[in-house]
Parts: C-alpha cells; structure tokens; sequence
C-alpha cells in the first residue's frame, strides 16, 4: 500500500473514532498489566467479566500474591489456559514488588522480564499507559495489515516493524487500538464485513465481500 493509501487509510479511521482506548477494564496500571496477560487467547470480554470480581477483592501486585496460584484460578478460571496465566500473574507480582516497588516499569526491557509479559504485552503497556506510539501486533492486526496491504509479513515482529515504518507519525499512538478496533469488528476472521468498511477505497484485498 502506497504512503498515500496508507495516510487516507488512518485519516477514515481517525475521524471515525478520534481517542480511541482498550476494551479491557482497568482502574489502574498493574491492572491493565494482569489484564493484557489474562487476553492471551481470549476474548476482552471474557477477561472483563472475570476481572470485574478479582480487581475487587484484590486490585494490588500484594493482594494478588496474597491470593496465590490456587485461589487466583478461582476467578480466572472462565479464562482459557487459567492455570498458567494464574502462575504467571502471582509471580508477576511478586517481581513487581521485589523489583519495582510496585509499580508498572516504564522500560521495555523490565516489562519483558516479568513472568508471562512478551513484546505484545509490553507494547500494549508502553502504549496505553506510558503513551509511547509503538504498537501491539496481535492477530487482529496481523490479519488486517496483511489483508489489507497496509504492512504484509510472514510474522508479527515483521508486521509490526512495517507498521511503524508505514504509519504516519501523527496517527502512531492511536494505530493500535484503531486496527484492533477495526478488526474485531469489521474486517473480520471468517468474512470481512466489506460492505460497512470505512477504508474500502483504500483496502487493498482482492477478495472483499462487497463485489
């Protein structure tokens, strides 16, 4: 996809939806952390429904490492693969408040060094709760920059280079959550919803649904 695609692409998208945000619930930083952990191959919604219940009894990396493994799976236990998630979210705690007292890092480096925290994960936090304009390639957006043209790749680390060469600076914050967004929603897995997509002009799948 040309430069001038790409710009008309992002200009829809924006004036569409101008401060667009997660769909995960969160109160604070740390909170956001466990939640992007526990959407690992899960829906938003379902990480929402199971979170609402755990930030409330326990909303701190203490509380939670005061649960422990075993009674955390209790409340993610709606959550695929709540086993793992429930080992890396106490350790992941407990690290916080061995290292950083606390508190979310603001480095990349000691983000991915937290028990089940990779680059996805990292990006997600530099980007929303840090406002670094990175961005988070996850199968949504894997899907639509290949589908699209926008930014093709055989992996998400190539992906997400090629979107961050790709998007104009201006739009880089937001990229993020707009192709998530738009993913989700309209272009989606089984059969994109060409017929209400805002970047149809642009878009540049051979196979659109509206034709």
């Amino acid at each position: 996809m040309n430069p001038k695609k790409v710009r008309a692409l992002f200009e829809r998208l924006a004036a569409a939806d101008p401060h667009p945000t997660t769909e995960l619930e969160y109160a604070t930083p740390f909170q956001l952390l466990v939640a992007v952990i526990l959407s690992a191959q899960a829906t938003d919604k379902g990480v929402n429904l199971a979170t609402r219940e755990l930030f409330r009894v326990a909303p701190t990396p203490a509380l939670i490492a005061a649960l422990g493994e075993r009674e955390l799976s209790g409340y993610i236990k709606s959550i695929g693969l709540y086993p793992t998630k429930a080992r890396h979210v106490v350790a992941m705690a407990n690290l916080l408040m061995q290292r950083h007292d606390g508190e979310v890092p603001h480095d990349r480096d000691a983000l991915e060094a937290l028990p089940g925290v990779g680059r996805k994960t990292a990006n997600v936090i530099l980007n929303t709760i840090f406002h670094e304009p990175v961005i988070a390639v996850d199968t949504h957006i894997f899907r639509l920059a290949n589908r699209t043209g926008l930014a093709p790749g055989k992996d998400v680390r190539t992906v997400e280079d090629k979107l961050q060469k790709a998007v104009p600076a201006e739009y880089r914050q937001h990229a993020h959550h707009w192709l998530i967004l738009h993913g989700r929603y309209v272009c989606k897995a089984r059969k994109p919803d060409c017929q209400r997509c805002i970047i149809r002009g642009v878009c540049e799948f051979p196979e659109r649904t509206d034709v």
